[in-house]
């Protein structure tokens, strides 16, 4: 188990080495965890609450993974991106970057952004049509994307166009009876015969008319009060006079007989206005019966069609098109019908046009691995790829795709995934990830025991193959193979502790002379001898050497 364990990895090539058991899965377990990769309750350690794992990464000359930060939310600091994820033994993940929460799916993409973990799960992959297709698709220069875009546009209109087409064949006994409800409905709606802001207009004179009798005795009320009982405006008049003499005598006055003067004539006009609002009403409960049956008939149509005459209308239209189009069904049925067939042509030769891509793509690539497999001790190796259209458009074309392979001379070239062994498909996994190296924006190569089934020469070949790709990348690889770990750049070495009746994880950047032993060790097992000190000594020479020439 690990308690606490923190890795500063370098620049190039790092290596981990170890014991059979020693726990490099369990750590890289922890770089998938804190890339979004499935995780569950077994990885925290037993008594404890929690597992948190954290990774900085540099992302300085990123700018994909910072426009994805900044769409998402999150916030980029000194050009460094921290993610941690802890797991609760209750089961809840917590999920930050840079001190943002955030979602699993969220990680999940940002994780494809900064790490290629490639192992022998990702070695079996390549037998999968798809990926194969994939990586047909990678391999161009760009040409094939862009024609993937442009088939794409056309392929969800033709789907759009395909599914109006089988929502159109209803039968007819559905057409007929939604034929005579729509009649019905537009009938009962122009019938109406509704005008724009009429209910408005209705809601707002059964106001009036329903409080005639109260509005009439407020009107009067007002009236008298200030013409007759009251008399406020005869007050109102002969303070008006004497406001007038006042303002004789001084000038203050003066002001004070304007504001009077004013409020004189704006109370004559208002109580004009009382009068002639009461003596409108012309209340008739015959006329109040009307406008009431009236606004019951039309809240009858805004209960069915719509909360406004706006939107009663509005549904009146449209329901007018849809008859237009079941009147016209035949028609319509046989317009849409040869629009699916003009598109579905155009859809064929856009796939045509993306399948001479991909041939193309596809030459080129199995040309350039089989360049690379002869130099992983696999002389005689050919490799083709069959494409071929089909008559089922999808999202990525209309291309089915075949892997043929031959490791041997003589040898009929079969389906890849048929004939190849674990170490053949290593080894095209790794000529694949080295022709590829340059192409890739991912910045961090992980490799994970790829060097399975291999040995000799071909290991020498995989070791300088994997050092090359790190000139691009920087490259994590878990190995068993003195080669490869001696081409290192930084070498860690995993190892167990018993402590308190319990064991430890520990892993350690080891120096000159622990690089040495541990070569020593995976070169000849566990006893070291003066000979397999001086071959490892000769194999770090040789890797220094060969370093020195990819640097060149």
């Amino acid at each position: 188990m690990i308690e606490h364990i923190q890795i500063e990895f370098n620049r190039g090539l790092n290596i981990l080495t170890g014991e059979t058991g020693a726990g490099k899965s369990i750590l890289l377990g922890a770089l998938g965890m804190v890339i979004g990769h499935r995780s569950n309750l077994d990885v925290i350690r037993s008594n404890a609450d929690f597992m948190r794992v954290e990774a900085v990464f540099s992302i300085m000359n990123e700018q994909a993974i910072k426009y994805f930060l900044l769409k998402n939310n999150i916030l980029i600091e000194d050009d460094t991106l921290i993610i941690t994820r802890q797991i609760l033994a209750s089961g809840r993940n917590i999920i930050q970057i840079n001190n943002c929460h955030t979602t699993l799916a969220i990680l999940r993409q940002l994780g494809e952004m900064l790490v290629d973990i490639h192992g022998q799960h990702a070695n079996q992959a390549l037998l999968k049509p798809q990926k194969q297709l994939n990586l047909i698709d990678e391999y161009d220069n760009g040409a094939i994307n862009r024609q993937k875009a442009v088939y794409a546009q056309i392929y969800y209109h033709w789907l759009e166009l395909k599914e109006k087409l089988a929502k159109s064949k209803t039968n007819t006994q559905e057409m007929a009876q939604r034929l005579d409800m729509l009649n019905w409905q537009i009938n009962e709606i122009q019938n109406a015969k509704l005008e724009v802001d009429e209910d408005t207009k209705l809601e707002e004179q059964i106001k009036v008319l329903a409080n005639a009798e109260k509005i009439s005795l407020l009107s009067q009320n007002a009236y008298n009060l200030l013409y007759e009982g009251g008399n406020i405006l005869s007050s109102l008049a002969q303070l008006r006079k004497d406001t007038e003499s006042l303002a004789h005598y001084d000038e203050n006055m003066a002001k004070v007989h304007q504001s009077v003067e004013d409020a004189y004539f704006q109370l004559q006009d208002s109580a004009d206005e009382i009068r002639d609002f009461g003596e409108k009403i012309d209340y008739s409960p015959q006329k109040l019966d009307a406008m009431q049956s009236r606004m019951e008939e039309i809240n009858k149509l805004r209960r069915k069609y719509g909360s406004s005459i706006e939107e009663i209308l509005a549904y009146c239209e449209k329901a007018k098109d849809e008859l237009s189009y079941i009147e016209n069904y035949d028609a319509n049925l046989a317009q849409l019908e040869q629009e699916v067939a003009d598109l579905t042509q155009e859809l064929k030769q856009e796939a045509a046009t993306l399948h001479k891509l991909r041939e193309q793509s596809a030459t080129k690539l199995t040309d350039d691995i089989i360049t690379e497999l002869k130099s992983l001790s696999m002389p005689d190796a050919r490799m083709k790829v069959n494409l071929w259209l089909n008559d089922d458009f999808s999202e990525n074309g209309a291309d089915d795709v075949e892997f043929l392979f031959s490791a041997n001379l003589g040898e009929d070239m079969k389906l890849l995934q048929k004939i190849v062994s674990g170490g053949e498909l290593s080894r095209i996994a790794l000529a694949i990830k080295t022709i590829t190296a340059q192409k890739d924006d991912v910045e961090l190569m992980v490799f994970d025991e790829v060097d399975s089934g291999v040995g000799g020469k071909t290991a020498q070949m995989m070791a300088e193959k994997i050092a090359r790709i790190s000139r691009y990348r920087q490259v994590i690889c878990i190995t068993h193979l003195p080669q490869i770990a001696a081409m290192a750049d930084a070498h860690f070495y995993i190892h167990k502790e018993t402590k308190d009746n319990k064991t430890f994880t520990n892993i350690t950047e080891i120096d000159y002379g622990a690089r040495l032993a541990e070569i020593a060790r995976m070169a000849s097992g566990t006893e070291l001898t003066q000979a397999s000190m001086e071959n490892a000594e000769e194999m770090l020479a040789n890797a220094r050497h060969k370093k020195e020439l990819l640097s060149i």
